[in-house]
């Protein structure tokens, strides 16, 4: 995990680019206690784990894992709702990515506006 990556947009939740299935270990050194994915499978962008092998790898090291998918350019309002839900479930710090952590940032922002 690329640590100057990380972004904090509130004080226990930060957003990151695209992490690997290896950086749910280093995350979870890092004093993580949940991750939120929300990139879809169906991106596979260049290095694109699926969320199965990330999901895997997280709670091998401990972690919640959710995927909650959105798309770049529009989170539905059940997408956000969903997001929301999440952010009260579960427990922080949170950790949530993307391919460049703003789509991750936007949703948790709305999240929070509800």
């Amino acid at each position: 995990m690329n640590a100057p990556a990380l972004r904090a947009i509130a004080p226990d939740v930060y957003v990151a680019p695209q992490l690997s299935p290896e950086a749910m270990a280093e995350a979870a050194s890092a004093g993580f206690r949940s991750v939120i994915n929300n990139r879809p499978d169906h991106e596979h962008g260049p290095g694109q784990p699926s969320s199965a092998e990330i999901e895997t790898a997280a709670r091998a090291a401990g972690l919640e894992y959710r995927h909650l998918p959105v798309d770049g350019g529009y989170q539905s309002p059940e997408e956000i709702a969903a997001c929301a839900a999440l952010l009260r479930e579960l427990p922080r710090p949170l950790l949530m990515f993307c391919r460049s952590g703003s789509r991750s940032a936007r949703l948790y922002q709305l999240a929070t506006a509800l």
